[in-house]
């Protein structure tokens, strides 16, 4: 029986958004969260020719609020998710491309304020289901993405 080899993440590591602008943003790799979550505040839904869309601004480095990027993106669903204290809040969901290493994946992101929060980004097992081996030891594996 031949053994597909996957690409190995570290539990953090460089990813980039490119749909929102954001050439590189730290994610935390979550294998304990169904979900990612990208860190949004100023959240504010809007129609476009007839679609629900979303704006939001983002603050893309660690402990740094003076650098913000203003994103768009069509609104997928709206869901009641559990944070890890277990709390439940109404999150937008959005779909955008995630580059990752030299994976491109086009995956669901709920929306919240991360500020309180380490990494700006959570990267959830759905995200990474079947394409990544994880090595809790290690970190930014993959490098930077292309062009940041």
């Amino acid at each position: 029986m031949t053994q597909i080899s996957l690409p190995i993440l570290g539990w953090r590591e460089w990813v980039g958004l490119p749909e929102l602008n954001i050439a590189h943003i730290k994610a935390k790799i979550d294998t304990g969260a169904r979900s990612s979550a990208l860190h949004a505040y100023t959240i504010e839904p809007y129609r476009k020719g007839g679609q629900r869309w979303v704006m939001f601004a983002i603050h893309p480095r660690q402990k740094n609020t003076d650098l913000s990027i203003e994103c768009h993106a069509q609104i997928k669903d709206r869901r009641l998710v559990s944070d890890s204290g277990g709390h439940k809040q109404r999150r937008y969901v959005i779909e955008t491309q995630l580059i990752l290493g030299p994976s491109i994946i086009t995956t669901e992101m709920t929306l919240t304020n991360r500020d309180s929060m380490l990494f700006r980004l959570l990267i959830g097992r759905t995200t990474m289901n079947h394409r990544f081996t994880i090595d809790p030891g290690a970190s930014y594996l993959q490098g930077k993405p292309r062009g940041s």
